[in-house]
């Protein structure tokens, strides 16, 4: 019985072999290739920054009367630091441009001169805030970092300005304040900050150049003794060139997503 026993164990264990060796070999094991979806660029987003701020303005000084000129063309100027706000809309078409519509405002003190040469008056003239809206046209140098112009209306506000003599004396006159609009073209870049080693899927840097060229401006000046008019208007046509840094924040991007 155990002689019997055996063989049928040996029998089991050669036919188990036999089969085992005509089966083919089990498949290797690998795991499914991880798939990145690139972003897209399509939806709002908000931004706040600060930069840093020059105008140049174009004055003459008038006959408020006739109109007749007192003096050429001079070239005044200011600088200062502001602040930035805005919200935009994107759109990315199938390939790798991007089109988009943005508004945005400016607040700081960015000061210069103004004087009236004809009678040895100068003051401050200071650029209070402004506002724009445009669009902008980008192309994707890389999928999450954008190259682009922008263009649009711009509006601004000025301040009043005290004028006195060169020595430092009381004020003389005055302007009002006033608002400007025009024309603004820039551009600047975007990226996402994960370029940077951060983890920020929604977060981006931008860095933007603007120039805004503004309407001319005709400025009557107020005798501040008499409240009546001195005889003498300012002209003031001001380009403000401006670069800024804003960090931004889209609502729709969730960074590459991996499957």
């Amino acid at each position: 019985m155990k002689k019997f026993a055996l063989a049928l164990t040996a029998l089991a264990a050669f036919t188990g072999s036999a089969v085992a060796a005509d089966l083919p070999p089990a498949p290797a094991y690998s795991r499914a290739p991880v798939v990145v979806a690139t972003p897209s660029w399509t939806g709002f987003y908000i931004f706040g920054g600060a930069g840093g701020s020059v105008w140049d303005a174009d004055t003459s000084v008038l006959s408020t009367a006739t109109g007749a000129p007192k003096t050429i063309n001079q070239r005044m100027g200011g600088d200062g630091w502001y602040g930035t706000v805005g919200a935009g809309y994107d759109w990315q078409t199938s390939n790798s441009w991007v089109f988009g519509v943005f508004a945005d405002g400016q607040f700081g003190s960015i000061r210069g001169s103004i004087n009236d040469s004809s009678v040895g008056l100068t003051g401050t003239q200071k650029l209070r805030d402004s506002w724009a809206a445009g669009a902008r046209l980008g192309y994707l140098v890389a999928p999450n970092v954008l190259s682009y112009v922008n263009a649009g209306y711009t509006g601004s506000q000025w301040s009043t300005t005290s004028l006195g003599p060169t020595s430092g004396a009381a004020a003389v006159t005055t302007t009002p304040s006033f608002q400007r609009s025009g024309a603004f073209v820039g551009g600047g870049v975007e990226n996402n900050l994960n370029i940077f080693g951060i983890t920020a899927p929604g977060w981006f840097m931008k860095t933007e150049y603007r120039a805004a060229y503004y309407d001319r401006a005709t400025l009557a000046e107020t005798t501040i003794a008499t409240g009546l008019p001195s005889g003498n208007s300012i002209t003031f046509k001001p380009l403000v060139e401006t670069v800024s840094t804003s960090l931004v924040y889209r609502f729709n991007w969730t960074g590459p997503a991996r499957y």
